[in-house]
């Protein structure tokens, strides 16, 4: 199966986030057992050379590669896309106008995604047109992110728009735009329930970043099922205070 079919088949799916924008940091996590990375661009220096290398690593190792843009302009989408990622994450969508958008631009066709035979995503013209667009049709892959109160109030909505594969939690943004303390916040958990609802009504898969691992059985039973758990960071912090637990 490929990525967006397990996707669209609510299969479990636990990825990880990269901060560090590096090819060598994608090879090495390529040969673990996570189902797929996602470069965040958005908030980690990921320049147009950084991702087309590590695109250019996850490939190699066979490994699906989403690409958190900037925003959600076409030159981000498009930037990632004939890179060669597998699909991309777009942060605050607010409205199905802007999901419809989000959804256009990762998409060939009349006002969407611009054409070029010649990249690593139509395989450097080795790929004839036809083929190249029934490809990227069946595969790329476009996650909404929710993350501002607005589109809470528009979730609905921005789930019921073609195109649109998942639905991505932002619960810090959230707790941030709420003005809550805590991620734990009901007026918070209210919000994440509600886009799982709305997920399951229109036939979205729903993702989300969780801060407690143990949490996970609790959203999956609520329908979330894409998890990008930590970050290549994490995993170094987390090594350095194991190391040092265990040998002081």
């Amino acid at each position: 199966m490929t990525f967006r079919q397990r996707l669209a088949a609510g299969d479990r799916i636990v990825g990880t986030f990269v901060k560090t924008p590096s090819p060598i940091i994608v090879e090495v996590l390529g040969l673990t057992g996570l189902d797929c990375l996602c470069l965040d661009a958005e908030h980690a220096p990921f320049d147009r050379l950084a991702i087309d290398g590590c695109a250019m690593a996850a490939r190699a190792a066979a490994m699906p590669i989403l690409v958190r843009v900037p925003t959600a302009a076409p030159e981000h989408i498009l930037n990632a896309l004939d890179c060669g990622a597998t699909g991309v994450l777009a942060p605050h969508v607010r409205s199905a106008a802007e999901a419809a958008a989000f959804a256009r631009a990762c998409n060939y066709g009349h006002g969407g995604r611009g054409y070029a035979g010649s990249s690593r995503a139509a395989g450097y013209t080795t790929r004839k047109m036809a083929e190249h667009l029934e490809r990227s049709a069946a595969d790329v892959v476009a996650i909404a992110q929710i993350e501002d109160p607005e589109a809470i109030e528009n979730i609905d909505a921005i789930a019921a728009v073609d195109g649109i594969d998942a639905l991505f939690v932002g619960r810090v943004d959230l707790t941030v735009a709420y003005g809550a303390a805590s991620q734990d916040d009901p007026q918070v958990i209210a919000a994440v329930e509600r886009v799982c609802e709305a997920g399951r009504r229109h036939g979205r898969a729903v993702g989300m970043f969780l801060a407690r691992i143990e949490d996970v059985p609790l959203w999956a039973e609520k329908g979330a099922s894409l998890f990008l758990l930590g970050s290549d960071h994490g995993f170094l912090l987390a090594g350095a205070a194991d190391l040092i637990a265990r040998t002081r």
